[in-house]
């Protein structure tokens, strides 16, 4: 979940680089052959109260920025900010003062416990609302073989920032894609009341392109060039990632409204599968 200074301007989405204007209707990248068939290989249904499994989830710790100059300080094992309720993982950010930062807050990393490459990933969530916060499902390398961050990859399969309350984005980050050089690719699309009604956020990824869909509707579709790992360095293992960030120099663009505090955000389930 890396920084982004490009700014959605009203009824137009940039996807892939290019601006689709809202008079134009969308054209689903609907494949001609035959659904393939899903065989599901993890889950996690959060039917079980308290801490989240510890054979599934870690924690990412600290309040150092997480380089985007990021406000929360992240916990770990703390059911102030992550734990399972009534078949519901809720992840907190609080307002609550930790070391040098004034909030604190959850990220969860599936990193050497669940490991994934290739197939489906979907998770059903709620979003936090409120100006400053900034809640992301995303996926980082494992082994990083290809050096540091943007060599080895990011994909982003929900970010969503409060002050653009009706859109979520979809978005890779690699060495040749990135927003340090202007380059990077991503699609915003509106979302209804992310707020209040679930939603599932889902990336299908094989080894020629990654689809993103919201409620089973594909939205975007990063494609491999076969230029080498510097465009598609997504040919390695990856891990799950969910956390709410509050500010930082996407997310806090705007300020942040100390009233939404504490903000939430559920998630009903995390499923992957891979091709039967």
């Amino acid at each position: 979940m890396k920084k982004r200074y490009t700014l959605i301007i009203f009824m137009l989405l940039l996807c892939g680089g290019f601006w689709l204007m809202a008079e134009k209707p969308y054209v689903p990248l609907v494949s001609k052959q035959k659904a393939p068939i899903w065989k599901l290989q993890w889950a996690d249904e959060f039917n079980v109260n308290g801490l989240p499994d510890s054979n599934f989830w870690s924690y990412d710790i600290g309040g150092h920025g997480w380089g985007n100059n990021e406000l929360q300080h992240y916990t770990a094992a703390d059911t102030f900010n992550a734990k399972i309720q009534d078949g519901v993982l809720l992840l907190r950010a609080q307002k609550k003062k930790l070391e040098n930062r004034p909030y604190t807050s959850a990220r969860l990393v599936t990193k050497n416990k669940v490991d994934m490459k290739y197939g489906k990933l979907e998770v059903r969530a709620k979003l936090p609302k409120g100006r400053g916060l900034w809640p992301a499902i995303w996926m980082l390398p494992t082994d990083r073989k290809y050096g540091g961050w943007p060599k080895s990859g990011e994909i982003d399969i929900m970010e969503h920032v409060g002050f653009k309350p009706d859109t979520v984005y979809g978005s890779v980050h690699t060495d040749r894609f990135n927003h340090i050089i202007g380059t990077e690719k991503t699609c915003g699309i509106a979302v209804e009341d992310p707020y209040n009604i679930f939603h599932v956020y889902t990336i299908v990824w094989n080894e020629r392109f990654i689809d993103f869909l919201l409620d089973g509707q594909q939205f975007y579709r990063f494609e491999n060039s076969n230029m080498g790992y510097a465009e598609w360095p997504f040919d390695q293992s990856f891990h799950l990632l969910m956390n709410i960030a509050v500010g930082g120099n996407w997310g806090g663009q705007q300020g942040i409204d100390e009233d939404v505090f504490p903000a939430t955000m559920q998630i009903d389930y995390v499923r992957y599968y891979t091709l039967n």
